[in-house]
């Protein structure tokens, strides 16, 4: 199929993109890398009078060290690419949790083109970089015409490709803490083949005392384990307590099933990831 006919405008400043989202309202889409937005369009599963070209406008691209709330971070652009993040001695020295995720998204030329803003905002529950998000306990940068607010990763997400975005808002980057010299980090996800959708996937953020766990694939958002947390946190890893972790994941998950896996299917992999990163990777370094 063919996309339906719209109106194209490549703005040069935020001001003018806010303008085109006033007058269009919601007869208009954001272009950035274009990876789902294109899909959509060629299928007809979306049909917008305007299509918002903003792959020119500076203020969304970049990747860098800054203060915020009176603390360092690290800012990604909305228009910083899947291989930018991949490439940047940035991400990999202060968030390797991401340079951990990026080699599972898509093929190269996806992550040549697909965006980091243009994945948080499309809020697909089976994608990395929101799942990266929710462990890392992110913040989401949004700007309008109002002014700018930022939104925590747990209050992003709401519903199945649902976020806080409220209208006239785009993403313009998002704040990750930096990295502590005794952080861990892990990804592993499960698909059926590379470059598939992930049947399940998990990204863990772990540091002495403290262990966070989201699932990508199994809910209408990405899933933290926060039930399985709390009988991680303020111990040293053990084998009982991992097994502890797990039994409490086992009655805490209720994964979505789909075509080709149930739900039971669903949680079983999940445990199998938590196992698996907790046991091989972690106890050596988070062990009292």
């Amino acid at each position: 199929m063919k996309a339906p006919l719209f109106d194209y405008a490549k703005p040069r400043s935020l001001s003018e993109v806010f303008d085109l989202l006033a007058t269009w309202g919601d007869e208009a889409r954001l272009l950035a890398g274009g990876q789902t937005l294109l899909a959509t369009l060629n299928m007809r599963l979306s049909e917008p009078a305007m299509l918002i070209d903003i792959n020119g406008i500076d203020e969304l691209k970049g990747i860098s060290v800054q203060r915020a709330d009176g603390a360092e971070v690290l800012r990604i652009g909305a228009l910083a690419t899947h291989s930018e993040i991949e490439a940047s001695t940035l991400v990999a020295r202060h968030a390797p949790l991401l340079a951990l995720a990026v080699p599972h998204i898509a093929h190269r030329a996806i992550r040549n083109l697909g965006t980091w803003g243009g994945s948080i905002a499309y809020a697909d529950p089976a994608a990395e970089w929101p799942t990266c998000l929710a462990a890392l306990e992110g913040v989401v940068v949004l700007r309008s015409a109002r002014g700018e607010r930022r939104v925590a990763a747990r209050d992003f997400f709401l519903d199945l490709y649902t976020t806080a975005l409220a209208e006239g808002e785009i993403v313009a980057a998002c704040e990750l803490p930096l990295c502590q010299p005794d952080d861990r980090f892990v990804f592993d996800e499960l698909a059926r083949r590379h470059g598939d959708y992930a049947i399940v996937g998990l990204a863990v953020a772990a540091r002495p005392g403290r262990v966070r766990l989201a699932f990508l694939g199994i809910g209408t958002t990405p899933v933290r384990a926060r039930r399985a947390e709390a009988v991680l946190d303020g111990q040293p890893l053990t084998p009982a307590l991992i097994d502890a972790a797990i039994a409490a994941l086992q009655a805490e998950l209720n994964p979505l099933a789909d075509l080709t896996n149930s739900s039971a299917t669903k949680r079983h992999l999940a445990c199998v990831l938590a196992r698996r990163a907790l046991t091989a990777t972690l106890p050596a370094a988070l062990a009292a």
